[in-house]
């Protein structure tokens, strides 16, 4: 029980860090950066490998990678599908 906990105080940092990294972390909330921390960080470990510090889990720098690269794709489809309304 307390793993997963840590896996979610991780996540929201990892996620909070990649939406100040990329300015588009504003409008994210506390759920948004989790889960953008989370889907982000096993993204990030698939694509670049589990290596640097680990926490939780959670390779730190290829977390922040992920979820850097999740927030960037995220914020174009979602700026893309709000053009196309406008």
């Amino acid at each position: 029980m307390l793993h997963w906990i840590w896996v979610l105080i991780v996540g929201a940092i990892i996620g909070a860090i990649a939406g100040a990294t990329t300015g588009r972390g504003g409008a994210m909330g506390w759920l948004a950066n989790i889960l953008a921390g989370l889907i982000g960080s096993s993204l990030g470990q698939a694509i670049f490998g589990e290596w640097g510090p680990n926490v939780a889990g959670m390779a730190i720098v290829p977390s922040l990678l992920g979820a850097i690269i999740l927030v960037l794709v995220v914020s174009f489809v979602l700026w893309m599908l709000n053009r196309r309304t406008d």
